[in-house]
């Protein structure tokens, strides 16, 4: 395989997941504003921005964000790199790349998604947002069906990889956006507006149902990380994607012999989230340790790229 084909078609992965996450991100703040005890305002819009790493355009400076402000340049910003519009343009940009290692059904789940994106210019209210993001949800998990059906091959676990990387940083953001930033001052710990952000936290990974399921003490923030950070039964936990990139990792690397320090890096951070409790992560530092796995991350996805020689 050649490296720009490997590249396109682990970016791939990665900006259909970025979309799908985003989605999922516009609809629990949205609701959050719009059910909670107490509308969650500008500070929920704030903390949206952060996760996303996409705050730096956004509004007059000393101005309050505006939930149609923000939601348009989460979903549909061109100058946003990180927005919806911007990662299926890419995710279709590398797709027609690599359209021959595509299955059709992959193929039309990308292009759905891009002409929904390319159809909307503006969001003038809460319902057209939502029926956005609702559009984007379903072509991501359309993408992701499609995967599940094509040959497993060495393309196939390129996208897929990307995909866990993304995950893995993606629930990173939001957890330690969570835990340091979103609270608004005065509010107290454990009082209904938030309970209703680590309700939204769930929210945003799919994992409400999944939570309650597996603890029945109610909602507890230091349960929902460790459901978040420790627990490989969700799929968008840490420990799920990193068992997903090293499991991935050994497939291309049997497929194509091409192992190395992604290899070692990804199965040290795994071997160091096996050995760790919830207990001994807020110890040390929920904030520091997330800070340290997003850049782990980040060296880890620069090794990738040095493994397969994407550049």
């Amino acid at each position: 395989m050649l490296s720009r084909t490997a590249a396109s078609l682990y970016w791939l992965g990665r900006y259909v997941e970025r979309a799908e996450f985003t989605a999922q991100l516009v609809e629990a703040t949205l609701r959050l504003d719009q059910l909670a005890a107490r509308p969650a305002g500008s500070d929920a819009w704030s903390s949206a921005l952060a996760v996303a790493a996409a705050g730096v355009d956004v509004g007059a400076e000393g101005e309050a964000l505006s939930p149609a402000e923000v939601a348009q340049y989460l979903l549909l910003s061109t100058a946003n790199p990180s927005s919806i519009r911007s990662c299926i343009d890419a995710a279709r940009h590398n797709a027609r790349a690599v359209r021959t290692a595509l299955s059709r059904e992959a193929w039309i789940s990308i292009n759905r998604a891009w002409i929904s994106v390319r159809s909307r210019q503006h969001l003038p209210d809460s319902e057209i947002i939502l029926t956005l993001v609702e559009e984007v949800k379903a072509d991501a998990r359309g993408f992701e069906g499609a995967l599940n059906r094509m040959l497993h091959n060495e393309a196939r676990a390129l996208i897929a990889l990307g995909t866990a990387v993304e995950r893995a940083n993606g629930t990173a953001r939001l957890l330690d956006v969570k835990y340091h930033l979103l609270l608004p001052e005065g509010e107290p710990v454990g009082g209904a507006v938030d309970r209703d952000q680590w309700t939204g936290i769930l929210r945003t990974v799919s994992a409400v149902t999944a939570y309650r399921w597996l603890y029945r003490q109610g909602l507890k923030p230091w349960l929902v990380a460790e459901f978040l950070i420790l627990r490989d039964e969700l799929p968008r936990s840490l420990m799920a994607s990193m068992e997903r990139i090293v499991t991935l990792l050994n497939r291309i690397g049997q497929r194509t012999g091409m192992q190395g320090e992604a290899d070692r890096l990804a199965r040290r951070q795994r071997q160091s989230m096996r050995g760790a409790s919830i207990d001994a992560l807020f110890q040390g530092g929920l904030h520091e340790y997330l800070g340290r796995f997003i850049d782990d991350m980040s060296d880890l996805d620069r090794a990738i790229s040095q493994q397969f020689r994407f550049t």
